[in-house]
C-alpha cells in the first residue's frame, strides 16, 4: 500500500472493512476492534488516518510505540491470539500511517481479556448479546450447526413407521425392539442428543408432528393477483406443516396448480406440461429446505405472481459465499445432519452445488438476492408473459381432471400389489393425485372389501383380497 491507495481508501470513509483513528494509546480499545474485525469479515484500521479523514499522521516516535502495543494486544489481549499484520505509510510530510489488518478469524467467536465478543455493524460495533448470535458464529466455524440444536421432544414424539420404513429402504435395518437401543441408534445416526432428546434435525426429518415442537420452521405459501404483495386479496394460500419430506411435497404441489399448463403439441386428454420445468422448483426447494439457516426462527415463503415465483428462505448466504460463486457450483454446509440424509433420498437431491447449476440450466432466467441486512435468500423464478404461452384450455384441464379421477381406485390397486406397504404420500405421486383425493378413495376400498389392513407385520400395510 502505498500514500495514493491511502487516500482512495480515506475517500471512501469507514465501513464494515475499514476503520480510520488518529491515534491508540487504549490496549482495550484497541482489543475491542481487533476481535470485532476477526468476529465478522475481517478489515483494516488506518492508524493515523482521524475520523473526519483528515491526515495527522504519526511520528516515528509515535509508530514504535504504536506497533508494540498492537503487539501486545493482539496476543495477550484477545482469545484467541490473532495474527495481525502492519504497513507504514510514509506521508509527504514526514509523518507515518500504520496500516493494520485483521484477519477474517478462523477460531471464532474471539474475545477480549474481559470475556466479551464484539461484531462489526456497519462502521461500528457492538457487543454480542443473545445465544442466537452466539449460536451463529459457532455455526461459522463449524463448531456447531443449525440442524444439531437440541429440542425438548423426546422419543415418543418420533413417527415409529415413518423411520421404521427409512431404516428398512436405507439402511436394511430393522426397528428396535427398545427404546434403549432406539436411543443408541438415533445418537449414532446424529439425530438425537446425549441427552436422549431429539435434536432438530431428528424432528425434521422423523418426528410425527414436527410443527408442534417447532411451529416456526414450516412453509408458508401464496399465490398474490398481479405482481404485488396484497394484505388481504390472494388466490391460494396454504401452510405447510409435516416432516421435510411432506412439507417438500405439499409445497411442489402448491407451485404446480399454480402454474400454467401448456398444450404443447398434444392432445386435449394428455397431461398438459407446466410453463416452468417442474425439476426446477424441486432444486430450488430443495435448497431452502436444507442450506435454510434454523437459528433463525422463522418460516420459509413462497409467494406466486403473474410474472414470478420467489422462495424465500431465513438466513444469507453463509461464510464468503455469494451469489457468482453459487452460480458456479460452490456451497457451503449450513446443515451438514440435513444433507447428509437428504443425501440418501429423503428429498431429490443431486449433490452439494449442483442444485442452482441444473435449475439454471433447466431455466435460465432466475434471480437471486442475497440480503446481509435482512438475513434472508430469495430466488426469484421469472414467468414468461401469458401471451406467449400456449396454455392448455380450462375444458381440456376439467377433462384431464376427471380422467384421473376415475382411474385413481385401479391405480391404487394396482400400486398396492406391487408394494403392500405404500404411503399415501408415495400413493398421491403414483397416481397424479391428492393426499386428499388418496384418502376419501382408500377407506371407500376397504368398504367395498377390495383391500383391507395389514397389520400382522413389523410394518402396517394393505392386502388385495379381490
Amino acid at each position: 500500500m502505498n500514500t495514493q491507495t491511502i487516500l482512495q481508501q480515506i475517500v471512501l470513509g469507514e465501513d464494515s472493512t475499514r476503520q480510520f483513528k488518529a491515534d491508540v494509546t487504549n490496549g482495550e480499545s484497541l482489543a475491542s476492534e481487533i476481535v470485532a474485525f476477526a468476529n465478522s469479515e475481517g478489515g483494516t484500521i488506518l492508524i493515523g488516518v482521524a475520523d473526519d479523514g483528515t491526515l495527522p499522521g504519526l511520528t516515528l516516535q509515535d509508530v514504535t510505540r504504536i506497533n508494540q502495543l498492537i503487539g501486545n494486544v493482539s496476543s495477550q489481549q484477545v482469545r484467541s491470539p490473532i495474527a495481525v499484520t502492519t504497513e507504514n505509510i510514509a506521508l509527504e510530510n514526514e509523518r507515518l500511517v500504520i496500516v493494520l489488518t485483521v484477519p477474517k478469524g478462523i477460531d471464532k467467536p474471539y474475545f477480549d481479556k474481559n470475556g466479551v465478543i464484539w461484531l462489526k455493524t456497519g462502521a461500528d460495533k457492538r457487543r454480542v448479546n443473545s445465544k442466537e448470535e452466539l449460536r451463529r458464529l459457532f455455526q461459522l466455524s463449524d463448531q456447531f450447526h443449525g440442524d444439531e440444536l437440541p429440542t425438548k421432544a423426546g422419543l415418543d414424539k418420533l413417527d415409529t413407521l415413518l423411520f421404521r420404513e427409512f431404516l428398512r429402504d436405507h439402511y436394511k435395518h430393522e426397528y428396535p425392539k427398545s427404546e434403549a437401543d432406539l436411543l443408541r441408534l438415533l445418537q449414532n445416526m446424529n439425530l438425537a442428543t446425549g441427552s436422549g432428546a431429539l435434536n432438530l434435525a431428528g424432528v425434521l426429518m422423523f418426528a410425527e408432528r414436527p410443527e408442534w415442537i417447532a411451529p416456526q420452521f414450516v412453509v408458508k405459501a401464496i399465490r398474490y393477483p398481479g405482481n404485488k404483495i396484497h394484505p388481504a386479496d390472494y388466490i391460494d394460500t396454504e401452510d405447510f406443516a409435516g416432516p421435510l419430506q411432506k412439507i417438500f411435497d405439499d409445497a411442489m404441489g402448491f407451485i404446480m396448480r399454480n402454474l400454467h399448463k401448456l398444450q404443447a403439441g398434444r392432445g386435449v386428454n394428455a397431461p398438459g406440461q407446466p410453463e416452468i420445468p417442474e425439476s426446477v422448483f424441486e432444486e430450488l426447494l430443495v435448497n431452502a429446505l436444507v442450506h435454510r439457516d434454523y437459528l433463525v426462527s422463522a418460516p420459509i415463503r413462497l409467494f406466486v405472481f403473474d410474472n414470478r415465483i420467489e422462495i424465500i428462505s431465513p438466513g444469507h448466504l453463509p461464510n464468503n459465499l455469494t451469489i457468482e460463486k453459487m452460480r458456479a457450483g460452490n456451497s457451503n454446509i449450513r446443515n451438514p445432519v440435513l444433507v447428509s440424509y437428504v443425501a440418501k433420498g429423503l428429498l431429490p437431491y443431486h449433490g452439494l452445488g449442483s442444485g442452482i447449476q441444473r435449475a439454471l440450466e433447466l431455466w435460465a432466467d432466475i434471480d437471486f438476492k442475497n440480503d446481509f441486512e435482512g438475513c434472508l435468500f430469495t430466488a426469484i423464478v421469472n414467468r414468461k408473459k401469458i401471451d406467449e404461452l400456449n396454455i392448455l384450455t380450462p375444458r381440456a384441464l376439467l377433462g384431464r381432471s376427471a380422467q384421473i379421477l376415475q382411474e385413481v381406485p385401479d391405480r391404487i390397486i394396482e400400486h398396492i400389489r406391487n408394494k403392500p406397504d405404500i404411503s399415501v404420500p408415495e400413493l398421491a405421486y403414483l397416481t397424479g393425485a391428492t393426499e386428499r383425493t388418496i384418502n376419501r378413495v382408500l377407506p371407500k376400498l376397504v368398504e367395498d372389501g377390495i383391500i383391507r389392513r395389514n397389520n400382522s407385520s413389523d410394518s402396517d400395510g394393505w392386502d388385495i383380497v379381490k
